[in-house]
């Protein structure tokens, strides 16, 4: 991939060596996937685990979507 910015290479990539997302596999719905947490009840989908080509379509487990779950605590 190449990046063309006026900005110096610094700015553009400041932070990228200490982000280290937090993902947990969860199952709701009966629907397996990987998530990252952004609150104590709230998460965004990464991926879904499924062999279903059908659960790849339905937008409601899109990757970036905004998921209510509960973390069991």
């Amino acid at each position: 991939m190449i990046h063309y910015s006026v900005l110096p290479m610094d700015v553009v990539f400041e932070g990228m060596s200490s982000y280290a997302p937090e993902f947990v596999d969860i199952e709701q719905d009966g629907m397996s996937m990987q998530v990252e947490p952004i609150g104590r009840f709230q998460a965004k989908i990464v991926r879904l685990y499924s062999c279903n080509p059908q659960d790849y379509l339905n937008a409601k487990y899109a990757p970036g979507t905004i998921i209510s779950y509960n973390t069991g605590l």
